[in-house]
């Protein structure tokens, strides 16, 4: 077995969601997640079929975040795997929603980070053995951090 990485590519305004999941009709669960949770989100899916004719299928209402979603998933490779690619609006407003759809069996991340995939490949295929999500930390935040942590939450009305 080798381990490789795969960057994924994202511009600075989309945030993701990849995951792993187990049944064709992913896609069409996980788009009926979202709209029915949040309607006005722009999203792109993409899923890594892992049998039969191991194709990606996609979904999503954005043409520009249903093509990121499927070149991403395309490049990770691995089988079951999904990516959502997601504007005007954030992974925790569907994170939950998408936890619960039947055939979802892990997230991987949510982010609107810099991420690296990190895989281990063989013979048969590649699998997700984790990801890089962001940076390293830097420090431990200061008081003056903590206020604008606070202040950030409630601009962005996650807190009160």
């Amino acid at each position: 077995m080798t381990l490789k990485s795969v960057v994924l590519k994202t511009p600075e305004d989309v945030n993701i969601i990849l995951g792993h999941t187990h049944f064709i009709k992913s896609v069409e669960d996980l788009y009926e997640a979202i709209v029915q949770t949040a309607p006005s989100m722009q999203f792109g899916i993409a899923f890594s079929e892992a049998s039969g004719p191991a194709l990606v299928r996609y979904v999503g209402n954005n043409e520009e975040l249903i093509e990121m979603a499927r070149a991403n998933i395309l490049e990770i490779g691995a089988g079951h795997t999904f990516l959502i690619t997601l504007r005007n609006g954030f992974p925790i407003s569907i994170l939950n929603t998408i936890k619960m759809v039947p055939e979802v069996c892990r997230i991987f991340c949510a982010t609107a980070n810099p991420v690296e995939v990190v895989l281990g490949e063989s013979a048969q295929g590649r699998a997700v053995l984790g990801v890089i999500d962001g940076l390293s930390p830097a420090g431990v935040e200061t008081e003056e951090d903590i206020t604008a942590r606070k202040d950030l939450l409630r601009k962005i009305g996650y807190k009160l």
